[in-house]
């Protein structure tokens, strides 16, 4: 190997340990890397490492901007509920680990065999978010199952993930003939259903990671009024069917009906239209609480009329000494013309409340969690009014008049590319556009959707790939494993499929599929044997990418929100490669023999 390979090597190698061992964050030690390689490459002047402008060309890919622009998709789907209704029947109340992954697996694998997986993923990450916080389940035990499971479906069909349509164009520019839709499905659905059948019997080796701060410690209470709307989803529903008894630390402390209080609610009461319900809990579950179709606050419609719908969020507030409310209720002082701001709920201490919020009086030390516009923290800076203000995160009112819309949108962006009219970045941007102009989510909250720190990693992993690919290293690696395979079909077989796994984990799917391609034909030829089992276990090894973070961009986009580490994907991943080769490997030869 030339020198720059050697360096290229030792520097993917460093960058293992330092990702296995956790010494930085993902994109700090992935864009060191890439530095390196460039700084290198430019002080000694070789054309076998990247130049800069190679090496930040991934920044332009169009997987990596399709990632971004699927983001603000997804925002317009979150923000109007869309992802609710769909999900929310779908996925019912899981009771066990085991339960919540199957749920959420099934319709993965089944979406992604029609649909690229990378908007799949995109779309699942806020239903993971979901389930998780109802059930407690750790964010670990479901983020890396359900990007696995796209993997899964992806394999399935022809148009399951980007991969195969290279695979397949490579394959008609060498043969003149291409793959059927459904000619992977031979190998792919077996893979697909022993890969679920692991995952959900391997409960132990995924992580169980929660975040540093959890929501069973002495946390804030607030006290919040909801109203069932009486045209709404929820009525005629019992409490738990509802879902209202799933949130963490949200206790439904009474119902008041036709001026008589039912306290001491059961699970099995049924909801009726103008309910007025009285919630008691911490402010994450009153932010999700709010986002419940079919519920409305009592003063909804005034606060509509005076605030902008595009620019309510929830701010957090302790009221001083100095305010000029205290001693008086808060809808005798007015508190809403007073500060152009309406107080949602109260929090005293740690427990309820009594009365209805507008007949709370108020005290020093109170907290009000607040409905306001996005330029109130600034106008109470410099209050001596409130001692803290705070805006709260992914508090903005959900748009549920819009849900349709966004539902429409979505649906359009996928036909138009599953039928041919439009790559997937061009419909992504179309329909990210569309959900912006008709307010499906703001501008403001499409910028805060997108997660920049996975960007970063997919790019710099782009120039990674490109810096093994062009120093030779891939190559060499490549050949020199296929050469040892020796005259056999079934072990060049095995070879093929090797090699392409590994350079799937260690570069890009695709970039893999490439490199390995043009060495699988020519070892077919020499053998005189069938090409198609080598060229379906191209297919499969460059989707099935499961070992390492970068195998597919999958990966990377649950690696940061499961808050998992790279040994991680090497605990759960190194036997779904195996399982996903050994069935490849015996399959692939029986369907289209040597």
């Amino acid at each position: 190997m030339t020198w720059e390979a050697w360096l290229t090597c030792a520097s993917v190698t460093v960058m293992f340990i330092a990702l296995v061992r956790n010494w930085a964050p993902a994109d700090y030690v992935l864009v060191a890397v890439v530095t390196l390689l460039v700084a290198v490459g430019e002080i000694l002047d070789s054309p076998k490492l990247p130049q800069a402008s190679e090496a930040v060309a991934g920044l332009g890919n169009p997987g990596l901007v399709t990632v971004a622009v699927l983001f603000v998709v997804v925002a317009g789907l979150v923000q109007t509920g869309a992802m609710g209704l769909i999900a929310g029947p779908l996925l019912g109340h899981p009771r066990s680990v085991r339960s919540a992954q199957f749920r959420l697996i099934a319709p993965v694998v089944m979406l992604s065999s029609f649909l690229n997986n990378t908007p799949v993923v995109a779309m699942f990450l806020p239903v993971v978010d979901d389930i998780c916080k109802r059930t407690r389940i750790s964010p670990s035990k479901l983020y890396l199952p359900m990007a696995y499971a796209a993997t899964f479906g992806g394999v399935c069909t022809l148009i399951g993930t980007s991969t195969n349509l290279v695979v397949n164009g490579l394959l008609i520019e060498a043969t003149g003939k291409g793959m059927a839709m459904f000619d992977l499905t031979w190998v792919g659905l077996p893979c697909g259903v022993a890969g679920i059948a692991f995952l959900l019997s391997s409960g132990r080796l995924l992580p169980d990671r929660r975040p540093p701060i959890t929501l069973d410690g002495e946390l804030r209470q607030y006290t919040l009024e909801m109203l069932v709307l009486p045209s709404g989803p929820l009525v005629g529903q019992t409490v738990e069917r509802a879902g209202l008894r799933h949130l963490p630390n949200l206790f439904l402390a009474e119902i008041e009906r036709d001026g008589e209080v039912l306290a001491a609610v059961s699970p099995r009461q049924r909801l009726q239209g103008g309910d007025r319900l009285v919630f008691v809990g911490v402010v994450e579950s009153v932010v999700d609480l709010q986002k419940v179709r079919g519920l409305q606050r009592p003063d909804a419609d005034a606060i509509q009329l005076q605030l902008s719908h595009a620019n309510r969020l929830l701010i957090e507030v302790v009221v001083s000494e100095r305010c000029p409310l205290i001693g008086t209720t808060i809808r005798d002082g007015q508190f809403r013309s007073v500060y152009n701001a309406a107080v949602v709920a109260v929090g005293r201490g740690n427990h309820k409340v009594e009365g209805k919020i507008g007949d709370v009086v108020l005290q020093a030390g109170d907290t009000l969690l607040i409905e306001a516009d996005e330029d109130f923290v600034q106008r109470q800076h410099n209050s001596n009014h409130f001692y803290l203000i705070s805006g709260v995160k992914n508090s903005y009112p959900v748009r549920h008049d819009r849900v349709w819309l966004a539902l429409g949108v979505t649906v359009a962006m996928v036909t138009s590319v599953a039928i041919g009219w439009l790559q997937l970045l061009t419909a992504a941007l179309i329909a990210a556009g569309t959900m912006i102009t008709f307010k499906c989510c703001s501008l403001s909250q499409a910028r805060q959707s997108v997660d920049w720190p996975l960007l970063v990693v997919i790019a710099a992993s782009l120039g990674i790939g490109r810096a093994i690919e062009q120093s030779g290293l891939a190559a060499v690696v490549s050949s020199q494993l296929i050469a040892l395979a020796g005259s056999q079909p079934w072990v060049v077989l095995l070879a093929v499929y090797v090699v392409t796994m590994i350079a799937t984990e260690l570069v890009t799917n695709n970039a893999a599929a490439v490199i390995v391609f043009p060495i699988a034909l020519s070892a077919a030829q020499s053998l005189d044997a069938n090409p198609m089992p080598f060229i379906v276990a191209i297919a499969v090894a460059a989707s099935a990418g499961f070992a390492t973070p970068f195998g597919y961009q999958t990966n990377l986009m649950v690696y940061g929100p499961g808050g998992y580490r790279y040994s991680d994907y090497m605990r759960i991943g190194i036997p779904l490669d195996l399982i996903f080769l050994l069935i490849t490997v015996a399959i692939a030869p029986l369907v289209w023999p040597f």
